[in-house]
């Protein structure tokens, strides 16, 4: 069984958290505690293939930002959470999607999913839909719309980014024997 590394990178009060324990615990965190690195690990089974996902739910507070650089260097897929009731923290997932292209040294086939949280509060939705779409379709990202509260999408995400690391970083099945010199005694 495989074990893929994922970063949950954005903005404070995003729903990074919220989004993380409910992937991995299944249960919803109601209560606003800014993390500072929270690692997780899940066994999922996606098309039938068994996998392990560390997940490492990141601080958005500025002063840990410069631990990104660190996440992103040992990262293998990144979920950037944005608000869709904060149309600001928006500029913040475009902000680290150039970051890890920056520190992958310009590789743009990183996986990477983009995820606006909060679904569940209609009435408080800043970003619209089509923005985001505009946005997607220019990066060429997948994009999901989730409510951690109500557990919409959220397995949909890490199922499709545990898909692009499978595809990015395959199995290598043959690795090469080392070559050994052999010693004769007579």
């Amino acid at each position: 069984m495989r074990t893929y590394k994922v970063v949950v990178l954005g903005a404070g009060g995003v729903g990074k958290s919220a989004l993380t324990v409910r992937f991995v615990r299944d249960v919803f965190v109601e209560n606003y505690d800014p993390t500072i690195e929270e690692e997780y690990r899940r066994t999922v089974t996606v098309d039938d293939q068994l996998s392990s996902l560390e997940v490492l739910d990141t601080a958005g507070a500025e002063q840990f930002t410069s631990l990104n650089e660190v996440y992103i260097k040992s990262g293998m897929g990144f979920v950037l959470v944005f608000s869709l009731t904060q149309e600001a923290t928006l500029k913040e997932v475009d902000n680290l999607r150039k970051q890890i292209y920056r520190i992958k040294g310009g590789d743009t086939t990183v996986p990477i999913v983009i995820v606006g949280t909060k679904l569940d509060l209609v009435n408080e939705r800043e970003v619209p839909r089509a923005t985001i779409q505009s946005l997607c379709n220019r990066w060429d990202l997948a994009f999901y719309e989730t409510s951690a509260k109500r557990n919409w999408h959220v397995a949909e995400v890490f199922e499709d980014l545990l898909r692009q690391m499978r595809t990015r970083y395959p199995e290598t099945r043959g690795k090469e024997k080392r070559k050994t010199r052999s010693c004769v005694v007579m």
